[in-house]
């Protein structure tokens, strides 16, 4: 049996859509091991194929290099392969310094040393899940839908921290780490927040980093009692395990998007300045709204991270009665699949 290390990518939604190439190599028997930096290693805990995840003492942007090595010596003799899924030339040093032997990526930045399976890089912005899985050699076609798994239990104990019964709230996560130019307007999460509270009385939590928490309380403000602020007060693993027993979850293209779609939750994903050709959330229960084409924008996909032009009408011009439309036809709708 072969015994993978897989490194995984520093953004949460990257980490989600590399499940579908954790599944297919222990498919095949390989054992999985994954080393990631602590802010997306509980993505990797909700992956029941991952056998091991290992926590990267690294600092974003930085070197390290004494840490690489000793942990590159700690883990010498316990791997046979190696898939590097961040295109970094430091990312490719820790299987290196490893001696693992059949260490697989793509070229990247030019880590003709490091790695000695190296996939041509792909030009532009291809699709994430197809991108990673193209790692695992076998020619299969990469468009599976990520799968999350958390038990029962987990879920249930990160509901009732929360105050909430699992199935009786909705989840909002209104931002998104890259800029305003993917973020769905404060006023507008406010009015869907109202709307649905008044049809059901059901809460509106409303998730995200410490980063995101101002962001949250004025949406809060401005719903009434509608909503309650949990960003920067819940960690990871339990805002994961909220969104899983969510009755529907929205949010702008987030990390915490592909969470969702990872779970099967009912949502809806709306999209601004990126592309959901390049990172939609695959899930049968989602329901994407995009207006590139409708309000024919030019600028559409403009990756920036503010609006050059002022306006951001494709994230204005969503109105907060479609996105609740959206929503409640995802959970009528809701198809059930075996996680």
């Amino acid at each position: 049996m072969t015994r993978s290390l897989v490194i995984a990518p520093q953004w949460i939604g990257d980490a989600v859509m590399s499940e579908p190439l954790l599944a297919r190599l222990a498919a095949r028997g390989e054992t999985l091991a994954v080393a990631a930096l602590p802010w997306v290693a509980p993505v990797y805990r909700a992956m029941p194929q991952v056998g091991e995840t290992i926590e990267l003492p690294f600092a974003h942007g930085r070197l390290d290099w004494s840490a690489r090595r000793r942990i590159g010596r700690e883990l010498r003799g316990r791997f046979d392969a190696a898939y590097v899924l961040p295109n970094s030339f430091k990312s490719a040093l820790l299987p290196f310094l490893a001696r693992i032997r059949l260490r697989t990526g793509y070229l990247g930045e030019a880590r003709y040393g490091v790695l000695n399976r190296r996939l041509a890089n792909v030009p532009g912005r291809p699709p994430m899940v197809a991108f990673y899985s193209a790692l695992a050699g076998d020619g299969a076609a990469g468009d599976a839908q990520p799968r999350l798994h958390l038990d029962a239990a987990r879920i249930a104990a990160a509901a009732q921290r929360a105050g909430v019964a699992p199935g009786g709230y909705w989840v909002f996560a209104p931002g998104a780490e890259y800029g305003p130019a993917k973020r769905w307007p404060a006023a507008h999460y406010a009015s869907l927040a109202r709307a649905l509270h008044e049809q059901d009385g059901l809460p509106v939590l409303l998730l995200g980093s410490a980063k995101e928490a101002g962001l949250c309380r004025e949406i809060a403000l401005q719903s009434g009692a509608a909503c309650e602020v949990l960003a920067g007060q819940m960690s990871l693993a339990d805002s994961m395990a909220l969104i899983a027993a969510a009755r529907g979850v929205v949010s702008n293209d987030s990390g915490l998007m592909h969470v969702a779609a990872g779970f099967g939750v009912p949502q809806v994903a709306l999209f601004g300045s990126t592309s959901p050709e390049h990172t939609p959330p695959l899930n049968p229960n989602a329901r994407v709204i995009w207006l590139k084409e409708e309000l024919q924008l030019d600028c559409a996909p403009c990756f920036a991270r503010s609006c050059r032009f002022g306006h951001t009408r494709c994230l204005t011009e969503i109105a907060p009665q479609r996105a609740q439309d959206a929503l409640l036809q995802a959970v009528a709708g809701r198809r059930t699949e075996p996680q």
